[in-house]
């Protein structure tokens, strides 16, 4: 794992498209903006392990405890509806 330290305002970069930047900071909260592609799916963690268990079920496959446990083969993605307050530029 990589780990960097940002301040607010600065960013980081993975790849040529995807662009995190610190939006604040308070006590132990981070907020993160992210800019991306739309063909790029971006979810919490959280809505990505549901979404991971959701297709294994689908799929009539046993579950796996954790979201780095399942094979590429496994993890197609999911088609969700963006939440009505979806900031991404068009």
């Amino acid at each position: 794992m990589l780990v960097l330290s940002r301040k607010l305002n600065q960013a980081i970069m993975i790849g040529d498209n995807v662009r995190i930047v610190v939006v604040s900071v308070d006590r132990d909260q981070v907020k993160l903006g992210i800019d991306a592609p739309r063909e790029i799916p971006v979810h919490r963690s959280e809505v990505f392990d549901e979404i991971q268990r959701a297709n294994r079920e689908a799929a009539g496959l046993a579950a796996v405890p954790s979201s780095d446990a399942v094979p590429p083969s496994i993890a197609a993605p999911v088609v969700l509806s963006p939440p009505k307050n979806n900031s991404r530029k068009p």
